[in-house]
């Protein structure tokens, strides 16, 4: 069977054609399994506006209905008065579906991009392919299904509804749907845990008396959702941040920096050095946007500024450095980390993924990426040449740098960061 799960926030036209042209095929060609789409969407984000992601893919549900389920996830905090007042372009800051997973058979490609045009063309953004991959291929698809059966269904007359039996997530208690929610995933996450255990018992009994396996290279599935109460991704990163040698190195980047205040603790604490990329004001994603959005540039600045100054009167300017992403005409959206061993010139491990280290993804948004954990040499220099490809085209941040003209934060932005940096 040829299962597509596409987990995604937005499409690009061409990839419905695409979905369409092998549907087709897969109906006419009678030699061959039949496919089996599976869609899995923000609802607030994946229905804003007269033309979106969710009526882009109704005609494909219409025709292909019995091939295809195009599930709308709907944050349990998103409820009440608060569902009737926040408006519709701002909503999703209560929480969403943010997860970036394309799965085709065994192989499966981990990013922290959308599919939509500008990820084609002049967004920057980090993708990692793991191809005949059936361990973590069969992880994420049964993520998938597990978030999908907790989510609305689009139904071929773009209403949406609920499995029969599954609590409602905004019209239901909130205790019971995270409480069904958390169930039915973990119930994924047990389940890998348990296959995997099996297979090393298996490997370990086939390997007696034999030299070590070849193996070089260890791929570990981190999810993240809080609102449920699953927080693994929080705890690995964490453990990871916090074990780090003081003599290691770490690269962080992320396209909208605004550190949860645990990580920045262990950040500006006794640990591994820091090379930390952010977006420059002119290639974050909200630069030129109208209204109150176009201020969200100005925010991260006062953020960055406010690292950067607690950076100095910590005297840690030798051992954290904040790096600014610049390239004209393009938006920066990598987000990631790579760790070195001390005197290493290529990282042994990589997070990768759609968290941004940030209160959002670790306390509001639904959030998965892979830790990459490897010995093999021709993989750790792709890492580096990686790395090296984002850092290359920034600039080290210095004192300077805020003063300049384009760095002014107007005082209404320094008074409301405050009171709204944990949404966005």
């Amino acid at each position: 069977m040829f299962v597509g799960c596409f987990l995604l926030l937005l499409l690009a036209a061409f990839q419905v054609d695409c979905m369409e042209e092998a549907l087709q095929h897969s109906q006419e060609n009678s030699h061959t399994p039949e496919l089996k789409v599976s869609v899995l969407l923000d609802y607030t984000r994946g229905s804003r506006g007269q033309v979106n992601s969710r009526t882009m893919l109704l005609p494909l549900l219409q025709r292909f209905s019995s091939q295809m389920r195009v599930s709308l996830y709907h944050t349990p905090d998103l409820r009440g008065l608060l569902r009737l007042l926040v408006p519709q372009r701002f909503n999703e800051t209560i929480g969403l579906q943010h997860i970036k997973v394309y799965l085709f058979d065994d192989s499966v490609i981990i990013s922290g991009a959308n599919l939509s045009d500008s990820y084609f063309t002049n967004r920057q953004d980090r993708y990692v392919l793991l191809e005949n991959c059936r361990e973590v291929a069969d992880f994420f698809s049964d993520l998938v299904e597990a978030v999908g059966d907790v989510s609305l269904q689009l139904q071929p007359d773009n209403s949406a509804s609920m499995l029969e039996g599954m609590v409602h997530p905004y019209k239901g208690n909130r205790q019971d749907f995270s409480a069904a929610a958390r169930k039915r995933i973990m119930e994924v996450v047990n389940t890998a845990h348990m296959r995997q255990r099996l297979l090393n018992r298996f490997e370990d009994s086939e390997d007696e008396g034999m030299s070590d396996g070849e193996e070089d290279t260890w791929v570990f599935p981190l999810v993240q959702m809080k609102p449920l109460g699953i927080q693994m991704d929080e705890q690995v990163t964490q453990r990871l941040l916090t074990d780090a040698g003081t003599d290691s190195t770490v690269f962080l980047t992320s396209g909208y920096f605004n550190l949860t205040r645990a990580y920045m603790q262990l950040v500006l604490g006794d640990g591994p050095s820091y090379r930390i990329l952010t977006a420059s004001p002119e290639v974050n994603g909200f630069f030129g946007a109208k209204g109150v959005a176009g201020a969200i540039p100005a925010a991260y600045v006062h953020i960055a500024r406010q690292f950067y100054n607690q950076v100095c009167r910590l005297g840690q300017q030798e051992r954290v450095h904040l790096h600014e992403y610049h390239r004209q005409q393009w938006t920066f959206h990598a987000k990631g980390l790579w760790y070195y061993l001390q005197g290493q010139d290529r990282p042994c491990l990589t997070l990768i993924g759609s968290p941004n280290f940030g209160y959002r993804s670790v306390h509001r948004d639904l959030e998965a990426q892979i830790a990459i954990v490897t010995e093999n040499e021709e993989l750790q220099s792709q890492l580096q040449e990686e790395q090296e490809m984002l850092y290359q085209r920034s600039t080290e941040v210095s004192s300077s740098t805020f003063e300049r003209s384009d760095r002014h934060v107007k005082l209404w932005v320094k008074l409301v960061t405050p009171l709204i940096k944990n949404f966005f």
